[in-house]
């Protein structure tokens, strides 16, 4: 294990134990599981009328709930990572350790995306058991639910480097948690109100045929909706973005979605090295 790993692995298996102690495992898995399998089962019912297998449906219908659901638990879980240290007074500890900040951060990252894994896996893998029992055909619609799976994965780790970076800015948990809530609804639910009034207010002009894709795709929560939704032989049976995944090109998309984790974490180290305890 190099000089790297052995502090990230000590650090996280610390959170990962907090995070147990704290019941965000358990709060995940029963929260994502409840829903996945409430959509498998609205979901099968359409099947004949799209002409395709139970699980790609049930995949187009969990790329709707992930994209609001695995932010919300990315951000209810980090918002405090920074903040509820200082509260608590621990962060000047471990800020005396031989190891950087970026490190700290890793570690927690590690442990927080391994939670978010068990609880999106154990999910879609009971919404792909239900989707399988109803029709035995639903193994077509296993590659599309492999993609969802990962991409959510790159979808929670855009917004728990988010949540560290507002963690480090508010300074206490209180105010760490009313702007990761803001923050939801602003790039979650906000964000697409407001292009779509302005689709409306356009009426096919310049700002939908030109500005409307790029728009979308700087948003980490829609790249992850158009990516899954445009790879999808499901997409029909989809609501709201369906026409827009089907214009904008698949690898801009996944570019997007690999590209974000990236500069959000980067913005959580730089938040964090602000922070003097």
């Amino acid at each position: 294990m190099t000089a790297l790993a052995r502090p990230v692995a000590a650090l996280g298996a610390s959170e990962f134990r907090i995070a147990l102690r704290n019941r965000w495992v358990t709060i995940t898995v029963a929260m994502m599981a409840l829903f996945a399998l409430v959509l498998s089962a609205a979901g099968s019912a359409p099947t004949g009328d799209v002409g395709v297998d139970a699980l790609s449906v049930t995949v187009a219908s969990l790329t709707s709930l992930g994209v609001y659901l695995v932010p919300l638990m990315a951000l209810l879980m980090s918002f405090d990572a920074v903040a509820g240290e200082i509260e608590r007074g621990t962060l000047s500890l471990t800020l005396t350790y031989p190891v950087s900040r970026s490190t700290i951060l890793l570690g927690k990252f590690a442990a927080h995306l391994a939670v978010l894994s068990i609880a999106v896996g154990a999910g879609y893998g009971l919404a792909a058991v239900a989707a399988l029992v109803v029709d035995p055909e639903a193994t077509a619609g296993l590659p599309a639910l492999w993609r969802l799976f990962w991409s959510s994965l790159l979808l929670g780790a855009v917004f728990l480097a988010i949540g560290y970076a507002l963690s480090a800015v508010a300074r206490r948990p209180g105010a760490a948690a009313g702007l990761a809530i803001g923050v939801w609804l602003a790039l979650v639910v906000l964000y697409d109100l407001g292009l779509l009034a302005a689709v409306v207010a356009d009426g096919g002009g310049a700002f939908t045929t030109h500005a409307l894709p790029w728009l979308l795709l700087a948003n980490p929560a829609d790249a992850f909706r158009l990516y899954n939704l445009a790879a999808s032989e499901a997409t029909s049976a989809a609501a709201g973005l369906g026409g827009a995944a089907q214009t904008i090109p698949v690898l801009h998309a996944l570019i997007s979605i690999l590209l974000w984790p990236l500069a959000a974490f980067a913005l959580a180290v730089v938040a964090l090295r602000r922070v003097t305890p």
